[in-house]
């Protein structure tokens, strides 16, 4: 059976997990400079847009449908156009983002 040991006190070459050799593993180095959690100008500038275009500009039309129109935008494009705006710069912010932290800038 595999809960058995052979006779020099081995488990056959099976797997045996030994939670004191967790510690000791040899992982990826990790860098102590940044700390865990740490979200950076980018990460920041992402959540902003992010707010900025899931709950601010849908909230504005959604409270205020006249704003538009009093600038000459038709009711439906108002509602067409106006999501169009935070979604081209949520998706610039995200390249940026990702291009930044491809780069290594902080």
């Amino acid at each position: 059976m595999s809960s058995e040991t052979d006779h020099d006190g081995g488990t056959g070459g099976g797997y045996v997990h030994r939670p004191d050799d967790a510690a000791r593993t040899d992982g990826p180095p990790s860098d102590a400079s940044t700390p865990e959690g740490h979200f950076g100008q980018q990460g920041w500038l992402l959540v902003v847009v992010v707010v900025l275009s899931f709950l601010v500009v849908p909230g504005s039309i959604y409270l205020f449908p006249g704003i538009p129109a009093s600038f000459g935008i038709p009711y439906v494009a108002a509602f067409l156009a106006l999501p169009m705006l935070p979604a081209l710069l949520l998706g610039l912010t995200a390249v940026w983002t990702m291009t930044a932290a491809a780069n290594g800038d902080d």
